[in-house]
């Protein structure tokens, strides 16, 4: 990394920001600070991530978060400059910064809550801050920064006897992140003592494989360190995005841990680098460190050790698990690595979905991309691209192939930086226009895995016409946040936005004509009109939960998206007559994301004794909201008495149907009348 790089990486980074502030009607630290912890979080550094802004003497901070297992408090605190190589962050400054963060919780313990207006988003912080400082077990100090820092290392220090770490985002290390192709930093671990392992020779110059033993303790630690980012060069951990443990591995590990060994099938792992202990004859006997570390098989086993130790106590002490470490040369990391995964997981058809760059769905939606021109809508006659950015970092290699500045200066001008969209925001735009808000809620990172499994269930057809709409939705996404913007949505405004782009996909059937939009690059007046009426009634139902007091909780839950649902609007008659005859049906992903019609009509075509097996599901695994348990009961006694089930109720419950199925209930297995099982399976093996 020259000088060079990084001065034309800040050049790059700050006219980002200030055009997203300038489009967006916020400021560039607010801006900055969204925009990394949206890379953060689809990297899987973070997850749950709430920003806002609060200030005042001896304390500061822009946001927190909590992750999936809450045994983590994350503290956020922004150091943006206008002219940021001008000076360096220094080592007193980040020390500084990283005391207002201290103070702010310690501040939010002794009842901050009760001094900030419960109108500003601050507020909701102060109370999950103060709840949370009673339940963690370590917490986070995260710095980010624009500037270069002098120290980026600092020691492990406490908070009333709860582990405090530190961590710095400055510019260079942003840069490092954007432009590796890799999301964080490698993980290194060492083992004290050192782990026996057994080599397995090897004809292949640019791999090696070693077999070890590692124990259950040690496993558990490393996933409640890391999390997900133990697997982030492979699949996301379906086990992160459903939020369950299986139920075969838990009873092993509370009943029979001295036969785990022999019960599970282990963990798959590899690495950049691996130093080893070796033997007299040179050959390895221990490892003492790994670079690199990522679990490419076996997430499920790692996670369900790590949440029966923090849920249920349990001991591991007796649990053992084996693992087949593979070393493979950096330079053949993300070839080889996704061919181990591929290979290791074809047991497990819920693991098969490729989350990769390399997936042929995002292969297949740059190709036709980079050779596909936006009409020009200025007068100029100059037509440009959407720059789907496939892998990190790809808009800026492309960028930095043109060499000169006039060449750059032409590379920007045929690709706007405001037309660069991601993975994650792909998977963003599809769902919030596929009436799916909840999970855009969640968080990218949980999002693109949703939306990943519902590719594989049901692959698209990715065509000129497929890309042409999915940018149309983009546009109808970014229209949507800037009217969010203007009716003071806030920190709240990414929830505000895809639930109003779901509300009125919702109440015009989804016959907004995206090809227009794709055509005239923009919504036309009648459709903003439209949105600034409906935003405020989305804001109101969003912001005002009906389960919890927390804004970000709440819009992560299928009940919110109820409320939304409800909400009263009429389609104007302006808009009306924009609307398609017909809705696009082809640009909504089949399978995974079954349309809800809301037509009473519909819920004839499923049997009542599948409505019931449905709530029977719901009680014996709690994979569903209880209201939408009780609605599916509800719904099938009405079908077995041969009542008519309201229009509201149907619409609600179809919902709840197509999450069901989403989970995993199988319509092949309900019950009859009689209780017995229309199809019979074997019961799972005590571990996988």
């Amino acid at each position: 990394m020259s000088d060079q790089d990084l001065a034309e990486y800040s050049r790059a980074l700050l006219a980002d920001v200030y055009a997203s502030a300038d489009a967006e009607s916020g400021n560039a630290p607010d801006t900055f600070t969204d925009r990394v912890l949206f890379d953060l979080e689809v990297a899987g550094v973070l997850s749950n991530t709430f920003a806002a802004h609060h200030g005042a003497r001896g304390h500061e901070i822009h946001g927190y978060a909590l992750g999936d297992s809450h045994d983590c408090l994350d503290l956020f605190v922004t150091d943006f400059k206008a002219e940021p190589l001008e000076t360096k962050l220094t080592r007193s400054q980040v020390e500084a910064a990283f005391r207002r963060l201290l103070t702010f919780a310690r501040r939010c313990r002794d009842g901050l809550a009760l001094h900030v207006d419960e109108s500003h988003d601050a507020h909701d912080m102060c109370v999950a801050v103060e709840k949370a400082l009673t339940e963690v077990r370590g917490i986070r100090l995260f710095l980010f920064s624009n500037r270069v820092a002098t120290a980026t290392e600092f020691p492990p220090a406490e908070f009333q006897g709860t582990p405090v770490t530190h961590e710095v985002w400055d510019l260079a290390r942003l840069y490092r992140h954007e432009t590796s192709g890799a999301v964080a930093d490698p993980i290194v671990v060492s083992f004290t003592p050192p782990l026996p392992c057994v080599s397995a020779p090897s004809s292949e110059a640019d791999h090696s494989v070693v077999l070890a033993v590692i124990p259950g303790e040690i496993l558990a630690a490393l996933y409640a360190e890391h999390g997900t980012r133990l697997l982030e060069l492979n699949v996301r951990s379906f086990l992160q995005a459903r939020g369950a443990v299986n139920r075969g591995i838990r009873e092993t590990i509370l009943h029979a841990p001295g036969r785990f060994l022999a019960y599970n099938n282990g963990i798959t792992a590899t690495a950049s680098q691996v130093e080893f202990v070796t033997g007299s004859d040179g050959l390895p006997t221990h490892i003492a460190r790994v670079h690199g570390l990522q679990i490419v098989n076996g997430g499920q086993t790692t996670a369900s050790l790590h949440y029966a130790r923090r849920r249920d106590h349990a001991d591991l002490s007796e649990i053992r698990v084996q693992m087949k470490l593979t070393q493979v040369a950096p330079e053949r990391l993300t070839e080889i690595v996704p061919m181990i995964s591929e290979y290791s997981n074809t047991q497990n058809r819920v693991t098969q979905v490729d989350f990769s760059s390399n997936h042929e769905y995002h292969v297949a939606v740059q190709r036709i991309t980079r050779s596909l021109w936006a009409p020009a809508t200025d007068g100029s006659g100059q037509e440009t691209h959407w720059f789907y950015e496939r892998a990190r970092g790809q808009y800026t290699d492309a960028m930095a192939e043109a060499r000169t500045v006039p060449r750059q200066k032409a590379f920007k001008k045929l690709n706007p930086t405001r037309q660069k969209f991601t993975k994650a925001d792909l998977a963003k735009f599809v769902h919030s226009w596929c009436q799916l808000p909840y999970l855009v809620s969640r968080g990218a990172q949980k999002n693109f895995v949703e939306l990943m499994l519902r590719i594989d269930e049901a692959p698209p057809r990715v065509d000129v016409q497929y890309c042409q709409r999915v940018i149309a939705m983009a546009i109808l996404f970014k229209a949507v946040d800037r009217v969010a913007a203007g009716h003071g949505a806030a920190s709240n405004k990414s929830l505000v936005t895809t639930y109003t782009v779901a509300r009125l996909s919702l109440a015009t059937g989804q016959r907004l004509d995206l090809d227009r939009i794709w055509r005239e690059q923009d919504v036309s007046d009648v459709l903003r009109d439209a949105v600034d009426s409906l935003v405020p009634r989305v804001m109101a139902a969003v912001m005002h939960p009906l389960v919890g007091n927390h804004v970000g909780e709440w819009a992560k839950k299928a009940a919110c998206w109820d409320a939304v649902s409800r909400v009263g609007w009429t389609v104007p008659t302006a808009l009306e007559e924009e609307l398609r005859d017909t809705p696009l049906d082809e640009t909504a992903l089949a399978g995974g994301t079954e349309k809800v019609k809301g037509n009473a009509d519909e819920i004839l075509s499923v049997p009542a004794d599948e409505w019931n097996a449905i709530a029977r599901w719901a009680k014996e695994t709690r994979k569903l909201e209880p209201w939408q348990r009780q609605l599916a009961a509800a719904v099938g006694r009405r079908l077995e008495s041969g009542e008519e089930v309201p229009e509201n109720q149907a619409l609600q419950a179809l919902h709840a149907r197509s999450e069901a199925l989403r989970l995993g209930f199988n319509p092949a297995g309900r019950r009859t009348g009689n209780g017995r099982r229309m199809s019979e399976s074997a019961p799972p093996p005590p571990s996988r």
